[in-house]
């Protein structure tokens, strides 16, 4: 196999880790959500915690080998696709960071209410309900699939 090769092979497992830690963290806050009971919803919502080292190793790997394999191959720096890629990545990071932190706040309310009496409180529903918290982890998940567009079909 030679070097490219592995890059490339590199590139791609770190894609299906992103891939893979994105949808399970997704399954679970939808869960999460519809959970009835604070202890529930606060469980679900650590369980988003296991997939992180898989979504973290996706977006290190996805970033280094294709900018590695972008050199090895000697592609042009003018190409559109790999750029737009580059844009995406950086908003997944954005999106899902300010997501992945509406979510802990949403544990931590969850956790608390859990520990006193397990009811649910209009401040909880909220949290769950808040559509710009949901939607920065949903535009994450969609700017991952953009990328994944990108880079199987390699338009221009």
């Amino acid at each position: 196999m030679s070097t490219s090769d592995w890059l490339l092979m590199l590139h791609i497992t770190a894609a299906f880790l992103l891939v893979a830690g994105s949808v399970a963290a997704g399954v679970f806050n939808v869960m999460a959500v519809r959970a009835e009971r604070p202890s529930e919803t606060a469980y679900l919502l650590r369980l988003v915690r296991i997939s992180l080292p898989a979504i973290y190793a996706g977006v290190l790997g996805t970033l280094v080998f294709g900018l590695w394999l972008w050199h090895q191959e000697h592609i042009e720096l003018g190409e559109l696709w790999i750029w737009l890629s580059l844009v995406l990545w950086v908003a997944v990071n954005a999106l899902g960071g300010i997501g992945g932190k509406h979510q802990e706040r949403t544990r931590e309310v969850a956790e608390r209410l859990a520990s006193s009496g397990d009811a649910s409180t209009e401040e909880l529903r909220a949290l769950l309900r808040d559509r710009k918290g949901n939607a920065m982890s949903w535009l994450a998940g969609a700017a991952t699939i953009g990328i994944l567009v990108l880079m199987i079909w390699k338009p221009g």
